[in-house]
């Protein structure tokens, strides 16, 4: 399971599933990376990103939004950025694309515009909840997947930046390693995530 979508979208929903299905037990994993499904025993990886893995059967579940958050105490020490390009002098917190080891570049999408903006910060990070967390605390701007950050936007403990520049959107794919109809515990699984995702 991806390191985000467990943690911050699936966890606290789960108890649907096993009420639903008690004759099923699930092992979660997360991880940066797929691998290898078969020899790992693995049923079904749920990724976010476009598929890279060519022997994997794959599925869009759904594309989410990414949103450029910063805390009140933040905004409150450095000022609030007016336009996505201010973020060239602010202090963002990076997050390392697993595929390529360097940290995501941040692009912003507003209907037909679209804009690239070069970032840096003292802190780099491969997991999305210590992110999070800093990013509350003052130390950063961040750009993360928007959901599972509700909770955080309601309370007013973190702030959406640019409501206006929502249009980049990031892919959620399930991928299981049969070319076959996937097992029904698979099937079930998969349908169950989808109609989390849907709510969201």
């Amino acid at each position: 399971m991806d390191p985000f979508f467990l943690p911050l979208v699936l966890a606290g929903r789960l108890g649907g599933f096993c009420d639903r299905y008690p004759e099923l037990a699930i092992e979660f994993l997360t991880s940066e990376h797929v691998g290898d499904l078969v020899s790992g025993g693995i049923d079904l990886a749920i990724r976010f990103g476009q598929p890279r893995f060519s022997t994997l059967v794959s599925r869009k579940l759904i594309e989410a939004p990414i949103l450029t958050v910063a805390s009140p105490r933040y905004l409150e020490r450095f000022g609030r950025p007016a336009h996505p390009s201010d973020l060239a002098h602010h202090r963002c917190l990076q997050f390392v694309d697993p595929h390529t080891g360097r940290p995501f570049e941040w692009e912003f999408v507003r209907g037909e515009q679209s804009i690239e903006v070069p970032t840096s910060g003292p802190l780099t990070f491969a997991d999305p909840k210590s992110m999070i967390e800093e990013c509350i605390a003052g130390t950063g701007i961040a750009q993360l997947i928007g959901w599972g950050l509700g909770q955080w936007l309601a309370s007013g403990a973190l702030v959406d930046l640019f409501p206006d520049w929502h249009g980049e959107r990031f892919p959620l794919f399930a991928f299981h390693p049969s070319r076959k109809h996937p097992p029904a515990k698979v099937r079930a699984f998969v349908g169950f995530c989808a109609e989390i995702v849907q709510e969201l």
